[in-house]
């Protein structure tokens, strides 16, 4: 058993409206010297088998067809040792 990590996160010239909001909110909670936040999302994907080219394929497939939307976000895929 394989579990691989699809990180997905708003493209770099997309507004990242809640994570502005979350970089202005952290001074009124104490927090200094952060100048900028990105959210993003995690997906674990735990596969049957081995986390093999053919599997990684299938993974990277699913991620462009439900997990990511590709248009206005970036996806990477790796595997969890």
């Amino acid at each position: 058993m394989a579990r691989v990590i699809v990180e997905v996160m708003l493209k770099p010239e997309i507004l990242d409206a809640q994570g502005q909001a979350i970089a202005r909110a952290l001074p009124r909670l104490g927090f200094s010297g952060v100048s900028a936040v990105r959210q993003g999302k995690r997906f674990e994907v735990e596969l049957e088998g081995p986390a093999d080219d053919a599997a990684l394929a299938e993974v990277r497939k699913m991620a462009e067809t439900l997990l990511a939307n590709t248009v206005i976000e970036d996806y990477r895929v790796t595997v969890e040792s």
